[in-house]
């Protein structure tokens, strides 16, 4: 095994992105694993041998089946009230998936300015680092949504151009039969970077290969045909097309309106979420320290 591939244990993670991507440059091959249903681990690891670094995120126990002994990282997303894993009290559960000595330890993400970092003791005696890429996204990723973690920590290890190879396991953008995915993310924004960055050799992907297009067969199909002008065909009849569906989901909403006031009337007889509290009890804490 190289000294890329054994345990860190002890050693501290970097807070900076200039640490990190010294850290990440140390692998020949760095693969980000989805919670998603068509991630196979075992074949995963047959694949890329000891040598690899494995990246989880957040709640591995859906991707996870038992201890993980290889070299891997552990990603623990931010939210307004710290990272995930710390205010759902799930540390102990998810870090115990990892074994010593491949465990390097958990980095602390944060992609948008509203999210902030947990203290390295709450994650308990494992080593932690801090990723901020609270303004790497600003004016790119779309207006009113964050990226997920998978995406944020993927594009930024593709422009760091680092010498080893960065793959993506089960990026998908697909809701699985178990799996839900959150409307707060642009998938579809993520799916285009992701499929571009691909084509460009920049980062891989394993499993399934992502299909063609109907775009790109009708290029095959007519060759005569400027792919400036099929894209320009395209986007217009898309754009006629959302036209007609807003007018629909218009309609739907005129009617159901009445449902909706009485849901948002229950929501607010709701009691607030333990994240919901601890969010606004840190927000009170900066007002208080701002007036005095």
């Amino acid at each position: 095994m190289s000294d890329a591939g054994k345990g860190q244990e002890g050693v501290s993670l970097p807070a900076d992105a200039e640490g990190w991507a010294a850290f990440f440059g140390r692998y020949r091959d760095i693969v980000l694993v989805a919670n998603s249903d068509k991630v196979d681990m075992a074949a995963l690891v047959e694949q890329f041998g000891p040598d690899a670094l494995f990246v989880f995120f957040n709640k591995v126990y859906k991707v996870l089946s038992a201890p993980f002994g290889g070299a891997a990282l552990l990603v623990a997303r931010s939210s307004e009230a710290g990272a995930n894993i710390v205010y759902r009290r799930e540390v102990e559960t998810v870090a115990g998936y990892f074994q010593a000595p491949g465990f390097a330890g958990i980095l602390n993400l944060k992609a948008a300015d509203r999210e902030r970092f947990s203290a390295a003791g709450e994650f308990g005696s494992r080593s932690v680092g801090f990723l901020d890429l609270s303004h790497h996204f600003v004016g790119f990723y779309p207006e009113g949504r964050l990226p997920s973690s998978g995406f944020a920590l993927a594009v930024w290890l593709a422009e760091r151009r680092l010498p080893g190879r960065v793959t993506l396991a089960g990026f998908s953008g697909q809701r699985g039969e178990d799996r839900k995915l959150f409307r707060i993310h642009d998938w579809i924004f993520e799916q285009i970077v992701q499929r571009l960055l691909v084509q460009a050799g920049r980062i891989n992907t394993v499993g399934e290969a992502a299909p063609a297009g109907n775009l790109a067969r009708i290029a095959d199909r007519f060759p005569e045909v400027e792919a400036r002008d099929i894209v320009l065909v395209a986007s217009d009849i898309l754009a006629a097309r959302l036209d007609e569906a807003d007018t629909v989901i218009d309609g739907l909403l005129s009617a159901t309106r009445w449902q909706r006031m009485l849901r948002r009337a229950f929501r607010r007889l709701k009691p607030k979420t333990r994240k919901q509290k601890l969010a606004d009890s840190k927000v009170g804490a900066g007002e208080g320290a701002a007036r005095r």
